[in-house]
């Protein structure tokens, strides 16, 4: 089966091609590199005949277009996105001009070859907050902020587009995912490295925002559930059941350091900051028979080793990074 990855160099697509590549697919991952890309020299390839990368800016649709007839895909995977939603508050043009242009320029290109089957990765942050309740796939989306809204976007214009031309596509709705790659701007990650420094880490507010957690790896076993068992026009929300207020996530990745809460520096809140993100995964678990594999202690652990024991990806995103930072 041949699968091409769009955004294949960022956090969930490094991840995914690592875990792909040990199955019986050819990938082709396409790319346009932004600051927080991983370079091709950190993937973990055992079968590197069975993957390539070409630097791809997929906002161009005749080059997109040239890249896929080449290559002649089975499947596409969408994971192509700006997506830190702070930056989408400073810059919220970007998001929606990069956004929404990818996912129409693949969806355009479905509309020529509809015999491709489309994955498209989108986010719980399209539902907006919750006090209590879990979302459930029918909910009705309501974001908060201009990177839920462009992803929000996507979603409605994919369920346009396979209606009025009849192709075959997925969504994935993922909740919060953590581990390996993901870039050190992230909540995750930025606690893990502040606290490697002894570091003050900054949380938002007063820490009471809630959060699900997803380790990377298990959002990858449902994306290949989805590859084995696709069926047209379904939406499949994939969370773990693990939530948990940031505050908390600070303070066990510190005890998991062996630091103090004194760390903890609070900062002023984020505009449009959604307070509880919580998932209803019935449908995949179900449906797919998905389930996460990894807790939210084995993998906050997991994730802690990794940036222990990959300083030079460390230094390398540091390096990208410098000219990036939030003004």
């Amino acid at each position: 089966m041949r699968i091409v990855i769009t955004g294949g160099s960022g956090f969930i697509g490094t991840n995914l091609i690592n875990y792909l590549n040990k199955k019986k697919f050819k990938l082709l991952n396409i790319d346009k590199i932004s600051y927080a890309s991983t370079h091709e020299k950190f993937k973990i390839l055992r079968k590197k005949r069975n993957y390539s990368f070409l630097k791809v800016d997929i906002c161009n649709f005749n080059l997109l277009e040239k890249t896929l007839n080449k290559f002649k895909p089975s499947f596409i995977i969408n994971l192509a996105a700006n997506s830190h939603v702070d930056r989408s508050i400073v810059s919220p043009k970007d998001f929606f001009n990069e956004n929404i242009v990818i996912t129409q320029n693949v969806l355009e290109y479905l509309r020529r070859n509809k015999k491709i089957k489309l994955i498209h990765i989108s986010t719980d942050e399209v539902y907006g907050s919750t006090i209590k309740k879990k979302f459930k796939e029918i909910s009705i989306l309501d974001p908060s902020s201009p990177y839920s809204s462009s992803k929000a976007s996507c979603d409605l214009l994919i369920n346009s587009y396979s209606k009025t031309y009849n192709l075959n596509c997925c969504i994935l709705r993922p909740s919060n995912n953590y581990g390996p790659y993901q870039f050190t701007e992230k909540f995750i990650p930025t606690i893990i490295t502040k606290a490697q420094k002894n570091l003050p880490i900054p949380i938002y507010g007063k820490g009471e925002n809630v959060r699900e957690w997803t380790y990377v790896e298990d959002t990858c076993l449902a994306i290949e559930k989805i590859i084995n068992n696709f069926k047209k026009d379904q939406i499949f929300n994939v969370g773990s059941g693990y939530c948990k207020k940031n505050i908390r996530i600070a303070r066990d990745i510190l005890k998991l350091f062996l630091k103090t809460k004194s760390k903890i520096s609070f900062v002023r809140d984020r505009a449009g900051h959604d307070f509880r993100y919580s998932l209803d995964s019935k449908k995949i678990r179900s449906k797919l028979n998905w389930s996460p594999k990894t807790t939210l202690l084995d993998g906050l652990i997991k994730t802690i080793d990794w940036y222990k024991t990959n300083l030079l990806w460390i230094k390398y995103t540091r390096k990208k990074y410098q000219g990036k930072r939030l003004g």
